[in-house]
């Protein structure tokens, strides 16, 4: 079993996170703001999440996220700007550059799907636990 964890800070225009791998860091992420979770304008709650690996008409073979409540379809996938790019999805990003913005987006999918799959591909599970820390 694999568990990455999450670490969020909260911004009025983005949520920022830093995803983590037995202690060490894999990738930042970026996401929408906390509003509540509110579909397509709201990052997903704080929570422990199963990754699985699925295919997805618009985005192919991503991680998606099972059992968030009261949403579906959630995905880690690439965007390098929450708020024009996400819908409620996670989006791995190799540097923040502002609150919901970062750059590399597609490398640091590619470095996640590389530690995450082979594990899937074993059946063993992932999961993700995100956590917040900062609020400002």
């Amino acid at each position: 079993m694999m568990i990455l964890r999450l670490h969020r800070t909260y911004h009025p225009d983005g949520t920022n996170g830093l995803l983590c791998l037995q202690g060490k860091p894999v990738c930042c992420t970026i996401e929408l703001p906390w509003r509540r979770n509110r579909r397509m304008v709201s990052c997903i709650p704080e929570g422990r999440y199963r990754l699985v690996k699925a295919r997805y008409h618009r985005h192919g073979e991503q991680l998606g996220v099972f059992h968030v409540p009261h949403r579906e379809n959630i995905l880690l996938h690439p965007a390098n700007a929450a708020a024009d790019d996400l819908q409620g999805c996670i989006a791995p990003v190799t540097k923040h550059t502002a609150p919901g913005q970062g750059i590399y987006s597609r490398i640091a999918l590619e470095r996640l799907k590389a530690l995450a799959y082979p594990v899937l591909e074993a059946d063993e599970e992932v999961w993700l636990v995100i956590s917040g820390y900062v609020q400002s």
